[in-house]
């Protein structure tokens, strides 16, 4: 019989934390058991959950902690991730500080889902980049602004030498820029810097709209030569990130942005992990790409949670891996320690960093690729700087992060 596996974090889960697992191995399946006729729990044995496992722990301020795995019936529920979650997380997540922390998936499951259509291979192989992080800079301003100055900044960032650039999550079908317009004019300039400098540049336009416009603005995205959708996920659902990803008149890459999901991970004892929600579930769902709060910023995860929404990411599994990016707060002095902890599969994001280069956003692209080849080389950052102009100009500006070994 399959099952799914759901692992909790239970805070103050009470005096006997395996009677509290037991109720709710029941209470999300059968209801209840012990009270039950033999010939009725034999009807419903096939359907009753099951406590797998329970650690008794404590929290980081001390709480007294339970960490909880209960195996759910396959059969209880249909082949989809609302059901799941309704089935493993439902009413439970109304009940006291309980944290769904992992969901491990049957090979049948998995079956069921389209996983990254491209992943980190075929994203590397679009732009021709094997051996080294990818650099991604971000469209800064954009409210209010004309097609004209989009068209500029997309421009000054190619040249700079970045491998993808975004629109900004909040922009919408607003103004002078709309969405085919971004995509038709965004493949001319893009074209135009490839035949200038030779490095090809990807542009990942922001689908918006209404749910049920989705599938159509995505088709249309596609037969206009769009290269990637970036998607807001969690205001729309995982769902509609799938019913976009297994759609084969949709054969575009999807760069799931993670707006709205610091409502559902950022509490330490109520929600979902961020390894689950950003990291296995934007991948097994079809996400090509995964942006996360980098643990650098002002807007920063611990170190821990993005280290493991990463290895979600890109371990070994039935899918491709998926491309880590963590973002916000940074600069080119950053890469080293970047390129530390993240190794060489992810994606460096940046908006300030590029943008607030006092060389512009080209100056920005250069300065970030400049130190990315020192530390492929082993170079010393400061060596690299007096042949580097604009790295040098970056590192006055924002300095150097430490790394230590």
């Amino acid at each position: 019989m399959s099952e799914l596996k759901a692992t909790y974090v239970l805070t103050d889960p009470g005096a006997d934390p395996e009677k509290r697992a037991e109720q709710i191995a029941l209470g999300l399946t059968v209801g209840s058991w012990t009270d039950l006729p033999q010939l009725k729990q034999e009807q419903l044995k096939k359907h009753k959950g099951r406590v797998v496992r329970v650690e008794e722990t404590e929290g980081d301020l001390g709480e007294k902690q339970a960490v909880v795995t209960i195996a759910y019936p396959e059969a209880n529920f249909t082949s989809d991730i609302p059901a799941v979650l309704t089935t493993v997380f439902g009413k439970l997540s109304l009940d006291g500080k309980v944290k769904l922390a992992d969901l491990a998936f049957s090979k049948t499951f998995k079956q069921s889902l389209p996983g990254p259509a491209y992943g980190v291979y075929g994203i590397r192989k679009k732009i021709g980049e094997f051996e080294r992080p990818l650099l991604m800079s971000i469209f800064k301003g954009v409210i209010g602004r004309s097609m004209e100055d989009l068209k500029e900044q997309l421009r000054q960032q190619a040249l700079g030498g970045v491998d993808l650039i975004k629109d900004d999550e909040i922009l919408f079908e607003t103004g002078s820029a709309p969405f085919e317009k971004r995509i038709i004019e965004g493949k001319k300039v893009l074209q135009n810097t490839y035949e200038e400098t030779g490095h090809r540049t990807l542009y990942a336009v922001n689908l918006t709209g209404r749910t049920l416009e989705l599938k159509g603005k995505a088709k249309k995205a596609a037969e206009l030569g769009a290269d990637v959708l970036l998607f807001n996920v969690f205001a729309y659902g995982l769902d509609v990130l799938q019913s976009l990803a297994e759609d084969d008149e949709i054969p575009l890459p999807i760069m799931a942005h993670p707006a709205v999901s610091g409502a559902f991970t950022s509490s330490p004892y109520y929600g979902f992990s961020h390894s689950l929600l950003l990291g296995k579930l934007n991948r097994y769902l079809g996400a090509d790409f995964s942006l996360f709060p980098s643990p650098y910023g002002s807007v920063a995860l611990a170190k821990r949670e993005t280290l493991a929404i990463h290895d979600e990411c890109t371990k070994e599994d039935v899918f491709k891996p998926s491309f880590a990016v963590p973002s916000a707060g940074i600069h080119p002095g950053m890469v080293p320690l970047l390129m530390k902890d993240f190794g060489i599969d992810h994606i460096i994001n940046a908006g300030g960093g590029i943008h607030g280069h006092p060389n512009g956003a080209a100056g920005g692209g250069r300065a970030f690729r400049a130190i990315i080849e020192a530390v492929l080389e082993a170079e010393p950052v400061e060596e690299k700087a007096k042949r580097s102009p604009d790295l040098r100009l970056a590192l006055e500006k924002w300095g150097k992060a430490e790394v230590s070994v």
